[in-house]
């Protein structure tokens, strides 16, 4: 009895054994999918993880997940064509004529070029058409902000690229600290207050926010805010600073490391894709990890980027999906920038929002730029954010007409 007892034993042993093998694949999906649907998840399971093996293994388990979801796309989604996200007028408004009276719109101040699709055989309908982002705190206004789509990546159609221009004469790019991160270095930073929130006296004027750039342990970045220096800046890296005289300069430290007491703030990213004109060399190549972690030498993953225009009065901010480090950056250039820094990376953290009023006079509400990426919302206005993060904010009549000399 006791020999048959055992045997019984044995057997129901190797029946859960080959219950858990048979169910792993499923357990694993499951989580993959759920990561990619619950925004606080995905965080959470890789920090934690990382806390237990370390942020190598992590990195080389996200890229290999990463490279075997583009290896599945490429070939389940090879002869799909790329997407539009969202409608295009057919045609452009022409200019009122003399028997349509004085009531019609007038054309708005900021406007941005239309530019051709990346690759004109590979495109959707309305790439490279800017559509106009209305302001809902401010309805009728002249749009501040414009937003295109381009699909950069001629092997990947379902990669995309929503790219949007704010005219930086109205309107100002603010950075504030996260909640959590980019965890503070230096003694004056340790006792820097972070509320990980837009302060409330922005709220009237925000027109959007959008994700910064890695957390500390991913590459000691530097970062400067309201006079006090959280994490003390490195060399050679790519640095988005604001001037004095609110003008917005991306480039390597080497540029601003002599006058960053005098900068407004600063943030650092991985070396700039684009820099004056030129694009990076290590994006010449197929081989490269600056901007990610990299298994077969460049992760498909949602990246984001901020740019700058060459006269400086435009700033370009892109969040790409299933895109490599070097089709963001041709699309940021193809769409006007002329110095680019990519900013936060993997599908929980980039991030585009707009903000209206519930029901035209509540609290203010997230809305996303496009499809298909997370968000809360009450993200940045009423939940804080455990990363560093940039906001659009209108400038006042008044603060455009002293940018431009005028009396108000």
């Amino acid at each position: 009895m006791a020999r048959v007892a055992k045997k019984s034993t044995k057997s129901r042993r190797w029946r859960w054994i080959l219950v858990l093998l048979a169910m792993g694949p499923v357990l694993v999906l499951g989580l993959w999918v759920a990561i990619h649907r619950i925004p606080w998840l995905g965080p959470l399971f890789a920090d934690t993880a990382r806390s237990v093996v370390g942020p190598g293994p992590i990195a080389d388990l996200e890229d290999a997940a990463y490279g075997m979801e583009d290896r599945w796309n490429r070939f389940w989604r090879k002869d799909q064509m790329p997407e539009a996200y969202w409608d295009v007028p057919a045609t452009k408004s022409s200019a009122p004529s003399a028997s349509a009276g004085n009531h019609l719109p007038k054309l708005p101040p900021f406007h941005v070029e239309d530019v051709p699709p990346v690759h004109k055989s590979w495109s959707a309908p309305g790439d490279g058409t800017w559509v106009p982002v209305e302001d809902p705190q401010h309805p009728g206004d002249s749009p501040r902000m414009f937003k295109t789509l381009l699909h950069p990546d001629r092997n990947r159609s379902w990669s995309a690229v929503t790219v949007v221009a704010a005219d930086l004469r109205q309107v100002r790019l603010n950075l504030v600290a996260g909640r959590w991160e980019p965890k503070a270095t230096e003694k004056e930073g340790l006792s820097y207050k972070r509320t990980g929130l837009v302060p409330e006296s922005a709220h009237d004027g925000l027109l959007a926010a959008f994700n910064g750039g890695f957390k500390l342990e991913h590459g000691h970045y530097g970062m400067r805010i309201d006079g006090v220096t959280l994490v003390k800046p490195r060399s050679k890296v790519c640095t988005i600073a604001m001037h004095a005289d609110d003008r917005l300069e991306i480039g390597s430290w080497e540029r601003f490391e002599e006058q960053d007491r005098e900068l407004r703030w600063w943030r650092q990213t991985p070396f700039c894709m684009w820099e004056r004109g030129k694009l990076h060399v290590g994006l010449k190549f197929g081989e490269n990890t600056h901007w990610g972690a990299t298994v077969d030498g460049d992760t498909v993953i949602r990246r984001s980027a901020i740019g700058v225009s060459e006269d400086g009065n435009v700033v370009f901010v892109g969040i790409g999906d299933s895109t490599t480090a070097r089709a963001i950056a041709v699309a940021m250039e193809h769409a006007g920038a002329h110095e680019v820094a990519q900013l936060d990376v993997n599908w929980s953290f980039p991030k585009f929002v707009t903000f209206a009023r519930r029901d035209g006079a509540g609290e203010l509400v997230a809305s996303p730029i496009c499809k298909g990426f997370e968000f809360e919302e009450g993200d940045f206005v009423r939940i804080p954010y455990a990363r560093d993060f940039f906001y659009l904010s209108r400038k006042s009549s008044e603060e455009i007409a002293r940018a431009k000399g005028e009396s108000p």
